[in-house]
């Protein structure tokens, strides 16, 4: 492989990195990344790659806030194909999109939702932003229902007492939102996110005709548990 020259490595090397990184987490996995190995890949010196990303841990957290900033716009791209006001229809589109997202990047969704790695801890205050804005469609889509009089809370997880900071934070990140809408959000979310996880896994033993004929019976039953057919002062 060819050195980068030194006009190339400040806007280049960067991507290179990035790319490299997610080509040895194909083959070898997350747990074994190494930024030595990614240097000698690209032929560059260790100095060089720590240049940009001081420790292992820090290319990490940079792989964890692409994934999260790639798996909202994908949602958001879907969200903005539908007519703003039918509600059912963005987030079946919405919904679709999350599974769509994770079986066309199975290693980006490993990353954020599977086995944390040996000795790494995310910096909050770092991925949080992404993180929320990854939740943020479902999130603003929920509170549309919501004050449309759309958002059916019969079944829905009991709030807590008080705001917590936490609260606080992802409002700073997702809208200042109704509470409610954050927990019927999170519990949706929880019930398709386990279907993805599960079927990305190989660890569910498929009885429905496939695994898109599963998840969108659960995203249909998520319709018909949190919304309601017209509206409803609440």
């Amino acid at each position: 492989m060819v050195r980068p020259t030194k006009q190339t490595q400040h806007s280049d090397l960067k991507v290179a990195i990035i790319a490299t990184a997610w080509a040895h987490i194909s083959t070898t996995g997350a747990a074994m990344l190494s930024l030595r190995a990614i240097a000698r890949d690209l032929q560059i010196s260790a100095p060089a790659i720590y240049h940009y990303y001081p420790d292992r841990d820090a290319l990490v957290t940079a792989l964890i806030i692409e994934s999260y900033t790639s798996l909202a716009d994908h949602q958001f791209h879907a969200r903005d194909t539908c007519n703003d006001g039918d509600i059912v229809a963005l987030l079946q589109a919405t919904g679709t999109a999350y599974r769509d997202w994770a079986l066309a990047h199975p290693q980006h969704y490993q990353l954020i939702f599977g086995t944390p790695l040996p000795g790494y801890h995310a910096p909050v205050a770092a991925v949080r932003p992404a993180a929320a804005r990854s939740l943020g469609v479902l999130i603003q889509i929920i509170e549309q229902a919501r004050r449309a009089g759309r958002l059916n809370v019969a079944h829905a997880p009991i709030l807590a007492t008080t705001h917590t900071p936490e609260f606080v934070a992802w409002q700073q990140y997702t809208g200042a939102h109704h509470l409610q809408s954050l927990v019927v959000a999170q519990a949706i979310w929880g019930r398709l996110h386990g279907l993805v996880s599960l079927e990305l896994s190989c660890s569910m033993p498929l009885f429905a005709a496939t695994a898109e004929a599963l998840y969108n019976a659960e995203l249909a039953a998520v319709r018909w548990t949190y919304l309601r057919a017209e509206r409803v002062e609440i």
